[in-house]
């Protein structure tokens, strides 16, 4: 489930298709793991305004981000 930090961070991430979020989502690199999902995670803007998702990989627990653009 996704916490939310920033109310522009989530508008902008809700302009996103359901179907790319989910990619997004499933497709998060990890260091242990290499390619994972990505849960537990925040969503916040970066300074640049792209969606920032920081979270916890499904695996290994270990922590993981995912920038958007």
């Amino acid at each position: 489930m996704a916490k939310i930090i920033n109310i522009d961070a989530m508008q902008k991430w809700n302009e996103f298709p359901k179907d790319f979020q989910k990619q997004l989502l499933d497709n998060v690199f990890c260091g242990k793991c290499f390619v994972t999902t990505i849960v537990d995670y925040d969503i916040t803007l970066t300074n640049d305004g792209f969606v920032l998702l920081k979270g916890k990989c499904k695996k290994c627990s270990g922590n993981v981000a995912r920038v958007v653009n």
